[in-house]
């Protein structure tokens, strides 16, 4: 039996990295995860207590594909509260986290051979799941004067059917303003290109509000989950927005591909959107941890960064230290028991000379991992 083509996608680097990271641990040793953008808290209290009593009388048995009709209409209710806009429920999808949202997505916009372009740095699973639809990832590179965000500018010349976008973005955390996301929506329709928005980090914000590109134009598809802001990482639930006319393919291909999301992580998500102070005081830890890390990163060496507007990762230039992030990586785990990310996952032309260190865990942890950070650099001369 042989191999297809299409599997041989890349390795997600940052799971290896937190494979090395437990296998430490089982070792006896303490290892602080800057590796991974796993919020330290759990899922709002009243999203357990929900399903928890739910399930003492529901069979939980498949929802339609589309999602739970009552969830459908709390998310879009969602958009009116945060951004003003008046979203109709029936455009959106609930997936089975965002990873189902952008299959789900590429399947129905693209076809085989299409050209998305990424920027570079960004999530390295749009390139990978892109790569197993024979879909053709175009990685176009971000200037850091820009903040590691595409500019029109960058993009000429460029031959694509779709662009994907991520504000606040992964690994830097930046973001796009109003004026700024507009152009590149322009742009790309400019060029008869599908625009696609990645939002999953959107409530996650700290001296500005992130834009959501449904205030700028219909004719999106948007792509957000409940893994971040919601601290519902291992629940696999999100959404899509889509434009209406889009909703029954994606329903179709939904009903083939997945059935449906999880009913409990639905019923758990519906809740979670009612827990709006544990949320805040989760987002204020992320606020007193970035905090730390832009006094402390620097004090240890780190300091050629973008400071995040949002998110919980700083992405910082360490070619004045290593030429290959991967190595470095690893003997920082080794050395300080701190594991954080090679650059490589997200660029890789440029990521042999960067690194992510994410802020999602407690403040403890981030306030130690520092401290380790400092003594490892110091002792390394």
């Amino acid at each position: 039996m042989r191999n297809s083509s299409r599997g041989a996608v890349d390795p997600f680097i940052v799971m290896d990295v937190m494979e090395a990271a437990r296998a430490a641990e089982d070792s006896g040793r303490h290892i602080i995860h800057m590796e991974v953008g796993q919020p330290s808290s759990p899922a709002p209290a009243r999203a357990r207590a929900t399903l928890a009593e739910t399930m003492t009388s529901d069979p939980l048995g498949y929802t339609v594909a589309l999602g739970l009709p009552a969830l459908r209409r709390r998310i879009a209710r969602l958009y009116g509260e945060w951004y003003g806009v008046d979203l109709d429920p029936a455009r959106v999808v609930v997936t089975p986290g965002s990873s189902g949202g952008f299959i789900l997505a590429f399947t129905a916009m693209f076809d085989a051979g299409d050209r998305v372009a990424l920027g570079m740095p960004g999530y390295p699973s749009y390139r990978q799941i892109l790569k197993a639809l024979d879909l053709v990832p175009v990685e176009v590179p971000a200037s850091p004067a820009n903040g590691y965000q595409l500019v029109p500018g960058d993009l000429k010349g460029v031959d694509y059917q779709g662009l994907m976008m991520a504000s606040p973005a992964n690994p830097t955390g930046t973001m796009l303003d109003r004026a700024e996301l507009g152009a590149m929506i322009e742009t790309c329709h400019a060029q008869g290109a599908a625009f696609l928005s990645d939002e999953i980090y959107h409530g996650i914000e700290y001296d500005k509000r992130a834009v959501t590109a449904l205030e700028l134009s219909d004719d999106v598809c948007v792509i957000n989950s409940f893994s971040k802001y919601f601290s519902m990482t291992g629940w696999r639930v999100g959404w899509l927005v889509l434009p209406e006319r889009m909703v029954r393919q994606v329903e179709r291909l939904a009903q083939n591909l997945f059935i449906c999301p999880s009913h409990a992580a639905q019923v758990a998500a519906l809740a979670a959107m009612e827990c709006g102070d544990e949320l805040q005081e989760n987002l204020a830890v992320y606020a007193r941890n970035r905090d730390l890390m832009l006094e402390g990163l620097p004090k240890a060496g780190f300091d050629r960064i973008a400071p995040p507007d949002g998110a919980f990762y700083v992405y910082a230039d360490v070619s004045h230290l290593t030429e290959d992030s991967r190595a470095f990586a690893a003997e920082i785990l080794e050395t300080a028991g701190v594991a954080v990310t090679p650059g490589l996952d997200f660029d890789p032309v440029r990521g042999h000379a960067t690194l992510r260190f994410s802020y999602a865990r407690s403040t403890a942890d981030i306030e130690e991992g520092l401290s380790r950070l400092q003594a490892f650099m110091k002792n390394r001369g």
